[in-house]
């Protein structure tokens, strides 16, 4: 399940994406009722938290 964290400060930035996965992830926030902002944020910080430990090494 998603936890709406808040609270935080922010930069922007531009990203391109494949439309496909932007679909995909429009869908998913929508059925979610979040913003895919907030979508992306969790998505990219689950990502960071569950990298594999040898490549967290090996980027050192």
């Amino acid at each position: 399940m998603w936890k709406i964290q808040k609270g935080y400060d922010s930069i922007s930035k531009s990203f391109r994406l494949p439309e496909e996965l932007v679909e995909k992830l429009e869908n998913l926030a929508y059925k979610n009722k979040l913003s895919l902002n907030q979508l992306v944020i969790q998505c990219l910080n689950f990502a960071i938290c569950n990298l594999d430990k040898e490549n967290e090494n090996n980027e050192k």
